[in-house]
């Protein structure tokens, strides 16, 4: 048996009942994203049942769609990749990682620059784009580092790939990572290399993720010790810290992932794999684009076709997000919402209305059920819903 896990990242669709408490309210990625682009085309998804989640711009709601379809609350505090990922491995965090609007204490950031001989800018909430325009020059100047953070519980590092070689801002992330523990374990430090000159940056597609160990007990921990592989495409294995992962593909773009999942759905194997697309979220959600947010969305639409008219008849794939990330708000931030859920294969019953589920965990109990993994804590299993 194999089974395909692809996290849209940031693909939202709707706000949670909680979301005012984010900041949220009235967010709504996918709605909002069409009526700013005078529709959506997504004639895959619109069969696989996309259009009976919600009312969506140009996505129409069929009387016999050929997929299984609903959406999924989060249980976990907080609204990022790391807790989104978590919960569909089964792990909810019941507790949010820390955050940092205000900067991050100086004792801490003066501890870092002294392990790394290195001076930082910045320590400031804001947007990446920005502050590498605002400070990029001086950091080239005199070699500091720009650190800053967002909404979320990340600790980023912002250099230029000619001031700071890669491997030396890998290395700065490493440490920030050993140092950023107990109150302030936040749930990533995140490399952003940069190119160009000033007035004209841009980062390059060498991010890298340098997460929290998870809790004991997740889906992929399970899955390799019963033997069966997980395979990760994307920031996946970044994000579970290497845990439970057999192979990991390293991904820059949808482009890469995509190209990658149509590889892999046309071999044979067995086992999980476990994507991340991140482009609708770090390159459209947080520069507030909906226009590129839309194309991605369409191209992906594309590919699904061809991932999900190729899988054989043992074989499942479950589309999904981990957060939303409404690209039409003041905010250039993740918000708080449910996330689709689109189930397809040839065993799957068409039409299966999924309802809302109570946690994305219900996903790693459903696959834990597929491979024959004992019930988990969280999560409720929605295989026989979808496979009779």
């Amino acid at each position: 048996m194999r089974a395909f896990l692809i996290v849209l990242d940031g693909v939202g669709i709707g706000a949670l009942p909680d979301a005012a408490e984010y900041g949220d309210a009235g967010s709504h990625t996918l709605r909002h994203v069409g009526e700013a682009t005078g529709g959506l085309r997504l004639p895959t998804l619109e069969k696989l049942g996309l259009g009976r989640i919600d009312a969506l711009p140009g996505v129409r709601a069929l009387a016999d769609p050929r997929g299984a379809y609903g959406r999924m609350s989060e249980r976990s505090k907080g609204k990022d990749s790391t807790t989104g990922h978590w919960e569909m491995a089964g792990i909810v965090s019941e507790r949010p990682f820390p955050t940092y609007p205000r900067g991050f204490p100086l004792d801490l950031l003066e501890r870092f620059s002294h392990a790394v001989e290195r001076g930082w800018l910045g320590n400031v909430a804001a947007s990446g784009t920005e502050i590498i325009a605002r400070l990029g020059e001086e950091h080239q100047r005199t070699g500091k580092l720009i650190v800053y953070t967002s909404a979320d519980s990340v600790f980023q590092i912002a250099a230029h790939e000619e001031t700071v070689p890669l491997p030396e801002l890998y290395e700065c992330c490493r440490t920030a990572r050993g140092m950023l523990t107990g109150e302030h374990a936040v749930g990533r430090v995140i490399a952003r290399p940069f190119v160009g000159a000033p007035g004209a940056y841009r980062r390059t597609e060498n991010r890298k993720d340098f997460s929290l160990e998870p809790p004991a007990g997740m889906l992929l921990d399970r899955l390799v010790e019963r033997r069966i592989p997980v395979f990760t495409v994307g920031k996946v294995n970044e994000l579970f810290a290497g845990r439970g992962v057999t192979q990991a593909f390293h991904t820059g773009n949808n482009q890469e992932g995509e190209a990658i999942l149509s590889d892999l759905v046309r071999r044979s194997g067995e086992g999980l794999v476990f994507a991340n697309l991140v482009d609708f979220d770090q390159q459209y959600g947080h520069r507030n684009d909906p226009a590129g947010f839309a194309r991605a969305l369409e191209e992906f639409d594309g590919r699904a076709a061809e991932l999900t008219g190729a899988l054989r008849s043992d074989e499942m794939c479950l589309i999904t997000a981990d957060h939303g990330n409404d690209p039409t708000t003041a905010s250039t931030d993740h918000s708080r919402e449910y996330v689709p859920l689109l189930v397809a294969g040839p065993r799957v019953r068409s039409g299966v209305d999924l309802g809302t589920r109570e946690t994305f965990a219900d996903v790693a109990a459903t696959l834990g059920e597929m491979f024959g993994l004992p019930r988990p804590a969280a999560g409720t299993s929605f295989l026989r819903e979808v496979r009779g």
